[in-house]
């Protein structure tokens, strides 16, 4: 048997802290099913922390996907089922990057027309969405993370019948609740 000596103070490599995973991942449940979702922490640091931010708090959990247009995107992140916006931080600066373009499966920060107004809303393409990237005459919308598991259910999601509420529309008649959304730790 080999002894091992640590150095004064060392922990043993069991006890040794774990690094942060350059690529975090998130589980969304929902009403609809479970979502599994890599965040691209090395290419849209800014954006990742700040959506974390939002996850550990539990800012997500009894939300809806308030906007769903099928063949384009579903949209979460920031309303309750009543259509109340909830309280947000403050908007975030953009980060593009043209190797993460708005292909299916991405998932992407909503905004306004400002262009650094991004906050807790998020969409997930349900197509490869050109028009969302970064152009000459656009200036597009960040690629944070993918669907790495659960395309299935956001299909769904795509899936339910929308009217128009008060000034919104492409809302789901019945509500898409998002129950929560969590870290989770796998390599």
């Amino acid at each position: 048997m080999i002894a091992v000596t640590l150095a004064a103070g060392a922990a043993p490599a069991s006890q040794a802290p774990v690094p942060p995973r350059k690529h975090p991942q998130i589980l969304i449940e929902t009403a609809k099913g479970d979502i599994k979702i890599e965040l691209f922490a090395d290419q849209a640091p800014r954006t990742v922390e700040n959506f974390l931010r939002y996850v550990d708090k539990g800012f997500f959990d009894d939300t809806i996907f308030h906007r769903v247009i099928r063949n384009f995107v579903v949209q979460g992140g920031g309303f309750t089922p009543e259509l109340e916006l909830k309280p947000v931080h403050d908007a975030i600066k953009i980060e593009l990057h043209r190797n993460l373009p708005n292909v299916r499966g991405t998932v992407a920060m909503a905004r306004n027309d400002e262009r650094n107004s991004a906050t807790s809303q998020f969409v997930i393409n349900l197509k490869d969405n050109d028009k969302l990237d970064r152009k000459a005459a656009s200036v597009g919308y960040t690629v944070f993370g993918q669907v790495i598991e659960g395309m299935e259910v956001v299909d769904r999601i795509s899936n339910v019948q929308t009217s128009r509420r008060g000034y919104m529309d492409d809302v789901p008649i019945l509500p898409v609740f998002v129950e929560s959304i969590r870290r989770i730790d796998e390599e």
